[in-house]
């Protein structure tokens, strides 16, 4: 198993999450990037304002390592105007994966036909434009029942409205890594959350993002059938280390 081509090494701090300065959290980007040419991994995940940063890297380096980058993050609440926005300017500098946080807050509250248009557009701007497309459904603001009824509608709106060649460029992503819990519950991937949207989701391929620290979790996710992970510690899982990374 070539675990690296699984691996979205992932950097989505600002520079106040980070308390540091712009340029020391660029310098930081700049690591991250350079340290995914070196060890080949699948993909850097990246705030948007970095995509250009690392679409020069990459090609100076005249790697294949892909870029990717958070869309409406990391709440989802901005609107769908917002959306096709912010994805079109990382389309341009570059992006070869759009993550978007689905609106969950309004799926909760049974706006389900706000969170199927959204959907609906903003995977046709990604698809249309030859991009890989994820949904960041944050399975831990949500219940199991609700984790299973969003990676469904996901689904549904995919199969209804694109054709059978496109599916496997359509994913549910698990989490942020943002989303604040209480009692220090897991905010990210865990191994029911992702039961159940392997289960709800398919024939979508599921992204299983934040909680995975060791190379064994990331050999289970992989076994129970996830096609990407996302983690701030790529490089410690993929040499068999434990991560110290909070993603």
């Amino acid at each position: 198993m070539n675990i690296k081509q699984y691996l979205d090494s992932t950097y989505l701090k600002t520079p106040p999450q980070a308390g540091i300065s712009e340029a020391e959290n660029t310098i930081i980007v700049k690591e991250f990037i350079q340290e995914a040419i070196e060890e080949n991994f699948k993909l850097i995940m990246i705030r948007p304002n970095m995509v250009s940063l690392a679409s020069k890297m990459i090609a100076n380096a005249n790697s294949p390592v892909q870029i990717g980058t958070v869309i409406d993050f990391p709440e989802g609440k901005a609107g769908l105007s917002a959306k096709l926005i912010e994805a079109t300017k990382a389309i341009q500098d570059g992006a070869d994966d759009l993550d978007f946080v689905c609106n969950y807050e309004a799926f909760k509250e049974g706006n389900v036909d706000l969170v199927k248009e959204e959907i609906l557009k903003c995977t046709q701007l990604g698809l249309a434009n030859n991009k890989v497309v994820k949904w960041i459904i944050e399975v831990a603001a949500l219940n199991e029942k609700q984790i299973m009824q969003l990676s469904a509608l996901i689904k549904n709106n995919v199969i209804t409205n694109f054709k059978e060649e496109n599916y496997a460029s359509v994913f549910v992503k698990s989490s942020t890594g943002f989303y604040k819990t209480e009692n220090n519950l897991p905010n990210g991937a865990t191994v029911p959350a992702i039961i159940m949207m392997l289960e709800n989701a398919s024939p979508l391929p599921v992204k299983a993002a934040g909680g995975v620290r060791t190379y064994d979790e990331a050999v289970e996710m992989i076994r129970l059938g996830v096609k990407r992970i996302g983690t701030s510690g790529a490089k410690a899982i993929a040499n068999g280390q434990k991560t110290q990374g909070e993603y």
